[in-house]
């Protein structure tokens, strides 16, 4: 069995508290208070958690400097009430920063095998399928593109 120290445990809830500011933020339309708040109080806690100098060793390795510089500057940018932008970068270093983590838990295919699917073609299907099922009445921007099939 683990032994948790005090000051871990205390680490676990900041951190719990700044990942509901992070999401409370979000979800009230990028409210930059929230957002800052959350984002100190989870730095804080995982340096409660790991202590200060593994918290130091694992933002500034040589490999991951171009992800904690995403990272921390999102949370920079968040700080000064750019708050969308901050997030967005904030979250490309976060999943930059911690993507090693999971130990290959990814099913790994050879090259040939892959579906190309990007980003552009998810988009597009999420855009057309509305104009595809006819369906203009749940998609507001869908009437310019079809048809109107009353007489006028």
């Amino acid at each position: 069995m683990i032994s948790i120290s005090e000051g871990q445990k205390i680490g676990v809830g900041i951190t719990g508290f700044g990942v509901f500011f992070i999401l409370f933020g979000t979800l009230l339309y990028f409210d930059s208070v929230l957002l800052a708040f959350g984002n100190l109080l989870f730095l804080t806690g995982l340096s409660f958690i790991i202590g200060l100098r593994r918290t130091f060793s694992f933002f500034f390795q040589r490999h991951k400097l171009k992800a904690t510089s995403f990272f921390l500057g999102g949370v920079a940018l968040v700080l000064l009430r750019w708050p969308f932008l901050g997030m967005l970068l904030e979250t490309y270093g976060f999943f930059s920063l911690f993507n090693r983590l999971n130990g290959g838990a990814e099913p790994r295919l050879p090259q040939g095998q892959i579906p190309s699917c990007s980003w552009m073609d998810l988009g597009r299907h999420i855009l057309l399928s509305p104009l595809l099922l006819g369906v203009s009445s749940l998609w507001p921007l869908a009437s310019w593109a079809m048809p109107s099939t009353s007489p006028s």
